[in-house]
Protein backbone atom coordinates (compact mmCIF):
# COMPACT_ATOMS: atom_id res chain seq x y z
CA UNK A 1 0.00 0.00 0.00
CA UNK A 2 1.15 3.12 -0.93
CA UNK A 3 2.00 5.76 1.63
CA UNK A 4 1.21 9.62 0.95
CA UNK A 5 4.08 11.82 2.10
CA UNK A 6 3.30 14.88 3.49
CA UNK A 7 5.62 16.86 1.15
CA UNK A 8 4.13 14.94 -1.62
CA UNK A 9 0.45 15.58 -0.94
CA UNK A 10 -0.73 17.86 -3.75
CA UNK A 11 -3.76 17.87 -5.91
CA UNK A 12 -3.39 15.76 -8.97
CA UNK A 13 -5.10 15.35 -12.33
CA UNK A 14 -6.62 11.91 -12.66
CA UNK A 15 -10.33 11.02 -13.38
CA UNK A 16 -13.27 12.16 -10.90
CA UNK A 17 -13.72 9.36 -8.83
CA UNK A 18 -9.89 8.63 -8.50
CA UNK A 19 -8.93 12.37 -7.32
CA UNK A 20 -12.38 12.60 -4.98
CA UNK A 21 -10.13 9.39 -3.42
CA UNK A 22 -6.54 10.73 -3.31
CA UNK A 23 -7.94 13.84 -1.83
CA UNK A 24 -9.63 12.37 0.79
CA UNK A 25 -7.14 10.57 1.89
CA UNK A 26 -4.26 13.59 1.73
CA UNK A 27 -7.27 15.38 3.84
CA UNK A 28 -7.44 12.48 6.26
CA UNK A 29 -3.84 12.11 6.39
CA UNK A 30 -2.79 15.55 7.27
CA UNK A 31 -5.64 15.23 10.35
CA UNK A 32 -3.99 12.41 11.51
CA UNK A 33 -0.41 13.93 11.33
CA UNK A 34 -0.77 17.25 12.35
CA UNK A 35 -3.68 17.59 14.53
CA UNK A 36 -5.26 19.35 16.07
CA UNK A 37 -5.49 21.70 12.38
CA UNK A 38 -7.76 24.00 10.48
CA UNK A 39 -9.43 23.70 7.53
CA UNK A 40 -8.02 26.47 6.20
CA UNK A 41 -4.76 25.38 7.39
CA UNK A 42 -5.29 21.93 5.05
CA UNK A 43 -6.07 23.66 1.41
CA UNK A 44 -2.82 26.04 2.46
CA UNK A 45 -0.45 23.01 2.74
CA UNK A 46 -2.10 21.02 0.13
CA UNK A 47 -3.00 23.59 -2.38
CA UNK A 48 -6.52 22.08 -2.69
CA UNK A 49 -9.48 24.28 -2.61
CA UNK A 50 -10.86 25.36 0.45
CA UNK A 51 -14.17 24.91 -0.73
CA UNK A 52 -12.81 21.01 -1.43
CA UNK A 53 -11.29 20.51 1.61
CA UNK A 54 -14.53 21.49 3.55
CA UNK A 55 -16.43 19.25 1.48
CA UNK A 56 -14.12 16.39 2.40
CA UNK A 57 -13.82 17.34 5.76
CA UNK A 58 -17.65 17.27 5.90
CA UNK A 59 -17.73 13.41 4.79
CA UNK A 60 -15.46 12.73 7.32
CA UNK A 61 -17.32 13.70 9.90
CA UNK A 62 -20.11 12.06 8.13
CA UNK A 63 -18.55 8.93 8.40
CA UNK A 64 -17.17 9.03 11.83
CA UNK A 65 -13.88 9.57 11.03
CA UNK A 66 -12.64 12.87 12.02
CA UNK A 67 -14.19 15.40 14.45
CA UNK A 68 -14.16 19.27 15.33
CA UNK A 69 -12.34 20.00 19.02
CA UNK A 70 -12.92 23.23 19.15
CA UNK A 71 -11.64 26.60 17.70
CA UNK A 72 -7.67 28.01 17.41
CA UNK A 73 -6.30 31.36 17.28
CA UNK A 74 -7.18 33.89 15.03
CA UNK A 75 -5.18 35.21 12.34
CA UNK A 76 -7.22 38.39 11.46
CA UNK A 77 -10.84 36.60 11.01
CA UNK A 78 -12.77 34.03 12.92
CA UNK A 79 -11.39 31.52 14.78
CA UNK A 80 -10.38 28.27 13.57
CA UNK A 81 -12.16 25.22 14.04
CA UNK A 82 -9.61 22.58 14.44
CA UNK A 83 -9.96 18.90 13.81
CA UNK A 84 -8.45 15.62 14.65
CA UNK A 85 -9.06 11.87 14.25
CA UNK A 86 -12.04 10.89 16.08
CA UNK A 87 -11.31 7.66 18.44
CA UNK A 88 -13.39 5.13 20.16
CA UNK A 89 -15.20 4.01 16.82
CA UNK A 90 -14.20 0.40 15.80
CA UNK A 91 -13.42 0.21 12.75
CA UNK A 92 -10.57 -2.28 12.22
CA UNK A 93 -10.29 -5.85 13.33
CA UNK A 94 -6.21 -7.19 13.45
CA UNK A 95 -5.85 -11.05 13.65
CA UNK A 96 -2.70 -11.70 14.63
CA UNK A 97 -1.70 -15.34 14.14
CA UNK A 98 1.58 -16.18 16.19
CA UNK A 99 2.84 -19.81 16.61
CA UNK A 100 2.09 -19.35 20.27
CA UNK A 101 -1.01 -17.76 20.29
CA UNK A 102 -4.12 -15.70 18.23
CA UNK A 103 -4.98 -12.58 19.03
CA UNK A 104 -8.46 -11.03 17.78
CA UNK A 105 -8.58 -7.41 18.60
CA UNK A 106 -10.82 -4.67 17.09
CA UNK A 107 -9.29 -0.79 16.76
CA UNK A 108 -10.64 2.70 16.27
CA UNK A 109 -8.50 4.60 13.30
CA UNK A 110 -6.07 5.56 15.78
CA UNK A 111 -5.03 1.73 16.16
CA UNK A 112 -6.23 2.06 19.91
CA UNK A 113 -7.40 -1.30 21.14
CA UNK A 114 -11.44 -1.83 22.14
CA UNK A 115 -11.53 -4.94 22.46
CA UNK A 116 -9.67 -8.08 22.10
CA UNK A 117 -10.39 -12.14 22.70
CA UNK A 118 -6.52 -14.44 23.07
CA UNK A 119 -6.33 -18.31 22.35
CA UNK A 120 -3.39 -20.25 21.44
CA UNK A 121 -2.69 -21.46 18.40
CA UNK A 122 -2.93 -25.14 17.35
CA UNK A 123 -1.26 -26.34 14.73
CA UNK A 124 -4.88 -27.85 12.99
CA UNK A 125 -5.52 -24.74 10.29
CA UNK A 126 -9.31 -25.97 9.73
CA UNK A 127 -10.02 -26.00 13.79
CA UNK A 128 -8.27 -22.15 13.79
CA UNK A 129 -10.31 -21.63 10.65
CA UNK A 130 -13.15 -22.04 12.52
CA UNK A 131 -12.03 -20.54 15.48
CA UNK A 132 -10.87 -17.21 13.70
CA UNK A 133 -14.20 -17.18 11.58
CA UNK A 134 -16.33 -17.31 14.44
CA UNK A 135 -14.70 -14.52 16.82
CA UNK A 136 -14.49 -12.16 13.66
CA UNK A 137 -17.97 -12.90 12.60
CA UNK A 138 -19.10 -11.67 16.08
CA UNK A 139 -17.14 -8.37 16.13
CA UNK A 140 -18.86 -7.67 12.97
CA UNK A 141 -22.48 -8.70 14.19
CA UNK A 142 -21.42 -6.47 17.08
CA UNK A 143 -20.71 -3.59 15.28
CA UNK A 144 -23.20 -3.47 12.34
CA UNK A 145 -23.40 0.22 11.85
CA UNK A 146 -19.71 0.35 11.64
CA UNK A 147 -17.74 -0.27 8.62
CA UNK A 148 -15.28 -2.85 9.36
CA UNK A 149 -12.13 -4.21 7.53
CA UNK A 150 -9.74 -7.09 8.66
CA UNK A 151 -6.28 -7.32 8.45
CA UNK A 152 -4.69 -10.73 9.23
CA UNK A 153 -0.77 -11.12 10.21
CA UNK A 154 0.40 -14.53 9.77
CA UNK A 155 4.17 -16.15 10.25
CA UNK A 156 4.76 -17.44 6.85
CA UNK A 157 3.97 -16.87 2.70
CA UNK A 158 1.17 -14.68 1.80
CA UNK A 159 0.15 -13.78 -1.30
CA UNK A 160 -1.60 -10.20 -0.26
CA UNK A 161 -2.76 -10.40 -4.29
CA UNK A 162 -4.90 -13.63 -3.72
CA UNK A 163 -5.51 -13.66 0.01
CA UNK A 164 -3.92 -16.96 0.49
CA UNK A 165 -1.67 -18.12 3.09
CA UNK A 166 0.79 -20.20 0.72
CA UNK A 167 2.91 -21.64 3.45
CA UNK A 168 3.36 -21.65 7.04
CA UNK A 169 6.05 -23.43 8.03
CA UNK A 170 5.72 -23.61 12.08
CA UNK A 171 2.60 -26.20 11.39
CA UNK A 172 2.97 -27.10 7.75
CA UNK A 173 0.31 -25.11 6.40
CA UNK A 174 -0.18 -24.80 3.18
CA UNK A 175 -2.75 -22.84 0.36
CA UNK A 176 -4.92 -21.65 3.38
CA UNK A 177 -7.71 -19.41 2.91
CA UNK A 178 -8.79 -18.34 6.15
CA UNK A 179 -9.32 -14.62 4.02
CA UNK A 180 -11.75 -16.52 1.57
CA UNK A 181 -13.36 -18.04 4.52
CA UNK A 182 -14.09 -14.56 6.57
CA UNK A 183 -15.04 -12.58 3.73
CA UNK A 184 -17.76 -15.20 2.84
CA UNK A 185 -18.94 -15.73 6.33
CA UNK A 186 -18.82 -11.99 6.84
CA UNK A 187 -18.51 -9.77 3.71
CA UNK A 188 -15.89 -7.97 5.00
CA UNK A 189 -12.80 -6.78 3.32
CA UNK A 190 -9.82 -8.71 4.39
CA UNK A 191 -6.05 -7.78 3.94
CA UNK A 192 -3.82 -10.39 4.79
CA UNK A 193 0.18 -10.63 4.95
CA UNK A 194 3.45 -11.51 6.48
CA UNK A 195 4.21 -10.91 9.86
CA UNK A 196 7.39 -9.10 9.04
CA UNK A 197 5.68 -7.30 6.25
CA UNK A 198 3.07 -6.25 8.42
CA UNK A 199 5.53 -4.82 11.03
CA UNK A 200 7.19 -3.19 8.53
CA UNK A 201 3.73 -1.22 7.69
CA UNK A 202 3.10 -0.58 11.25
CA UNK A 203 6.41 0.64 12.27
CA UNK A 204 5.07 3.42 9.50
CA UNK A 205 2.04 4.12 11.20
CA UNK A 206 2.76 3.50 14.95
CA UNK A 207 6.54 3.45 15.28
CA UNK A 208 9.13 6.68 15.62
CA UNK A 209 8.70 9.50 14.02
CA UNK A 210 12.21 8.89 12.39
CA UNK A 211 10.58 6.10 10.17
CA UNK A 212 8.14 8.10 8.41
CA UNK A 213 11.54 10.59 7.31
CA UNK A 214 13.33 7.17 6.56
CA UNK A 215 11.83 5.78 3.73
CA UNK A 216 14.30 2.56 2.84
CA UNK A 217 14.47 0.86 5.97
CA UNK A 218 14.18 -3.25 6.72
CA UNK A 219 12.26 -4.58 10.12
CA UNK A 220 13.76 -7.37 11.67
CA UNK A 221 11.42 -9.33 13.83
CA UNK A 222 12.73 -11.76 16.33
CA UNK A 223 10.32 -14.34 18.05
CA UNK A 224 10.42 -18.39 17.06
CA UNK A 225 11.48 -17.52 14.01
CA UNK A 226 13.56 -14.66 11.93
CA UNK A 227 11.18 -12.55 9.90
CA UNK A 228 12.24 -9.09 7.59
CA UNK A 229 10.06 -6.35 6.49
CA UNK A 230 11.32 -4.50 3.38
CA UNK A 231 10.00 -0.83 2.92
CA UNK A 232 11.62 0.60 -0.28
CA UNK A 233 10.30 4.32 -0.79
CA UNK A 234 8.10 4.00 1.95
CA UNK A 235 5.87 1.08 0.47
CA UNK A 236 6.81 -2.82 1.84
CA UNK A 237 8.67 -4.65 -0.72
CA UNK A 238 6.20 -8.14 -1.34
CA UNK A 239 8.26 -9.26 -3.94
CA UNK A 240 6.62 -12.01 -6.29
CA UNK A 241 3.09 -13.67 -4.88
CA UNK A 242 4.17 -12.42 -1.63
CA UNK A 243 7.66 -14.26 -0.80
CA UNK A 244 10.24 -11.65 -0.58
CA UNK A 245 12.22 -10.97 2.61
CA UNK A 246 12.62 -15.14 3.43
CA UNK A 247 15.74 -14.03 4.72
CA UNK A 248 15.24 -16.14 8.01
CA UNK A 249 16.68 -19.37 5.78
CA UNK A 250 19.73 -17.23 4.60
CA UNK A 251 23.28 -19.31 5.70
CA UNK A 252 25.22 -17.50 8.57
CA UNK A 253 27.26 -20.35 10.17
CA UNK A 254 27.08 -23.79 11.05
CA UNK A 255 26.26 -26.07 14.29
CA UNK A 256 23.32 -24.06 15.34
CA UNK A 257 21.94 -25.18 19.26
CA UNK A 258 18.48 -25.43 17.62
CA UNK A 259 17.46 -26.54 13.96
CA UNK A 260 15.93 -24.10 11.80
CA UNK A 261 12.15 -24.56 10.52
CA UNK A 262 13.89 -25.87 7.23
CA UNK A 263 15.83 -28.42 9.30
CA UNK A 264 18.72 -26.74 8.80
CA UNK A 265 21.38 -25.57 11.75
CA UNK A 266 23.28 -22.93 9.50
CA UNK A 267 20.13 -20.55 8.96
CA UNK A 268 20.01 -17.41 10.65
CA UNK A 269 16.74 -18.29 12.54
CA UNK A 270 18.68 -21.12 13.82
CA UNK A 271 21.28 -19.12 14.97
CA UNK A 272 19.07 -16.00 16.57
CA UNK A 273 15.49 -16.75 16.99
CA UNK A 274 13.91 -16.94 20.48
CA UNK A 275 13.89 -20.71 20.55
CA UNK A 276 18.27 -19.97 19.60
CA UNK A 277 17.90 -17.92 22.67
CA UNK A 278 15.84 -20.50 25.13
CA UNK A 279 18.49 -23.35 23.65
CA UNK A 280 21.87 -21.01 24.49
CA UNK A 281 20.45 -20.57 27.79
CA UNK A 282 19.38 -24.43 29.19
CA UNK A 283 22.52 -25.58 27.96
CA UNK A 284 24.83 -22.85 30.30
CA UNK A 285 22.73 -23.75 32.92
CA UNK A 286 22.54 -27.62 32.50
CA UNK A 287 25.02 -28.89 34.89
CA UNK A 288 24.30 -26.29 37.71
CA UNK A 289 20.61 -27.09 37.62
CA UNK A 290 19.31 -30.22 35.95
CA UNK A 291 15.91 -30.09 36.01
CA UNK A 292 15.04 -26.02 35.78
CA UNK A 293 14.55 -24.51 32.68
CA UNK A 294 11.35 -27.14 31.28
CA UNK A 295 9.31 -23.93 31.78
CA UNK A 296 11.50 -21.46 30.73
CA UNK A 297 10.34 -18.36 28.30
CA UNK A 298 12.14 -15.86 26.96
CA UNK A 299 10.62 -13.10 29.10
CA UNK A 300 12.29 -15.23 32.38
CA UNK A 301 15.15 -15.05 30.56
CA UNK A 302 15.48 -11.23 29.51
CA UNK A 303 14.93 -10.93 33.22
CA UNK A 304 17.25 -12.49 34.47
CA UNK A 305 19.23 -10.83 31.78
CA UNK A 306 18.32 -7.89 32.92
CA UNK A 307 19.17 -8.29 36.72
CA UNK A 308 22.50 -9.47 35.77
CA UNK A 309 22.66 -13.18 36.14
CA UNK A 310 25.67 -13.88 34.15
CA UNK A 311 24.34 -17.62 31.96
CA UNK A 312 21.30 -15.33 30.90
CA UNK A 313 23.45 -12.52 29.55
CA UNK A 314 25.67 -14.65 28.13
CA UNK A 315 23.00 -16.55 25.97
CA UNK A 316 21.61 -12.74 25.04
CA UNK A 317 24.64 -11.49 23.68
CA UNK A 318 25.69 -15.04 21.71
CA UNK A 319 22.39 -14.76 19.88
CA UNK A 320 23.05 -11.02 19.66
CA UNK A 321 25.93 -11.84 17.48
CA UNK A 322 24.27 -14.07 15.34
CA UNK A 323 21.80 -11.42 15.12
CA UNK A 324 24.35 -8.83 14.08
CA UNK A 325 25.47 -10.93 10.97
CA UNK A 326 22.55 -11.64 9.27
CA UNK A 327 22.13 -7.88 9.86
CA UNK A 328 25.46 -7.15 8.26
CA UNK A 329 24.27 -8.67 5.14
CA UNK A 330 21.58 -6.92 4.66
CA UNK A 331 23.12 -3.83 5.05
CA UNK A 332 25.97 -5.16 2.82
CA UNK A 333 23.07 -6.29 -0.05
CA UNK A 334 20.27 -2.98 0.44
CA UNK A 335 22.07 0.02 2.12
CA UNK A 336 19.31 0.69 3.90
CA UNK A 337 18.57 4.02 6.06
CA UNK A 338 18.02 2.08 9.39
CA UNK A 339 17.19 -1.23 10.47
CA UNK A 340 14.58 -1.80 13.27
CA UNK A 341 15.26 -4.85 15.14
CA UNK A 342 11.67 -5.80 16.56
CA UNK A 343 10.27 -8.53 19.28
CA UNK A 344 10.69 -9.27 23.19
CA UNK A 345 14.68 -9.47 22.86
CA UNK A 346 14.23 -5.53 22.76
CA UNK A 347 13.18 -5.40 26.35
CA UNK A 348 17.11 -6.22 26.86
CA UNK A 349 18.29 -3.92 24.06
CA UNK A 350 20.84 -2.18 26.23
CA UNK A 351 22.71 -5.62 26.65
CA UNK A 352 22.53 -6.92 23.13
CA UNK A 353 22.99 -3.34 20.86
CA UNK A 354 26.55 -3.00 20.93
CA UNK A 355 27.22 -6.30 19.73
CA UNK A 356 24.72 -6.11 16.89
CA UNK A 357 25.90 -2.33 16.15
CA UNK A 358 29.85 -3.38 16.11
CA UNK A 359 28.87 -6.34 13.29
CA UNK A 360 26.60 -3.77 11.46
CA UNK A 361 29.29 -0.90 11.88
CA UNK A 362 31.93 -3.47 9.49
CA UNK A 363 29.33 -3.78 6.79
CA UNK A 364 29.17 -0.56 5.77
CA UNK A 365 31.34 0.70 2.86
CA UNK A 366 33.81 3.40 2.73
CA UNK A 367 32.55 6.81 1.90
CA UNK A 368 28.37 5.33 2.51
CA UNK A 369 26.48 6.92 5.23
CA UNK A 370 26.32 4.79 8.24
CA UNK A 371 23.14 2.46 8.71
CA UNK A 372 21.17 2.95 11.70
CA UNK A 373 20.43 0.14 14.18
CA UNK A 374 17.49 0.83 16.74
CA UNK A 375 15.26 -1.10 18.72
CA UNK A 376 10.88 -0.61 18.06
CA UNK A 377 8.89 1.41 20.07
CA UNK A 378 6.11 -1.20 19.11
CA UNK A 379 6.46 -2.70 22.79
CA UNK A 380 5.11 -6.02 23.03
CA UNK A 381 2.58 -6.22 20.34
CA UNK A 382 4.22 -5.53 17.25
CA UNK A 383 2.47 -8.52 15.24
CA UNK A 384 -0.82 -7.27 16.73
CA UNK A 385 -0.35 -3.56 15.35
CA UNK A 386 0.73 -5.08 12.69
CA UNK A 387 -2.80 -6.59 11.39
CA UNK A 388 -4.64 -3.60 12.46
CA UNK A 389 -1.96 -1.15 9.84
CA UNK A 390 -3.10 -3.52 7.59
CA UNK A 391 -6.28 -2.01 7.89
CA UNK A 392 -5.46 1.43 8.80
CA UNK A 393 -2.63 2.03 6.11
CA UNK A 394 -5.23 1.58 3.54
CA UNK A 395 -7.50 4.12 5.11
CA UNK A 396 -4.65 6.77 4.83
CA UNK A 397 -3.06 5.69 1.80
CA UNK A 398 -3.28 6.45 -1.41
CA UNK A 399 -5.56 3.64 -4.03
CA UNK A 400 -3.31 4.29 -6.84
Amino acid sequence: MKRIYLHKAKAQVARTNTIRDINKQIVLTYVRDRAPISRAEIARQTELQRSTVSAIVDNLQFDGLIEEIGTGDSTGGRKPTLLKIRTGIPVAVGVDITPRVTTIALADLAGQVLKKDVFPTSPDADYMSGQIVERVEKYALDNKKHHLEVGISVPGVADQATGRVRYVPYFGWSNWEIARQITEKTNLRVTIDNDANAIALAELWFGEEINRRDKNFITVLVAEGIGTGIIFDGQVYRGEKGAAGEFGHMIIGENAPVLCSCGSRNCWEAHSSEVALTARYRNRIENRQPVAGEDLNVEQIIDLANKGEKEAVEALKETAKYIGIGISNLIIGFSPQSVVVSGRIVKAWDLIKDEIEFLAERSVRQGLPQTIIRASTLNDTPTLKGSLSLVLAGKFASAT
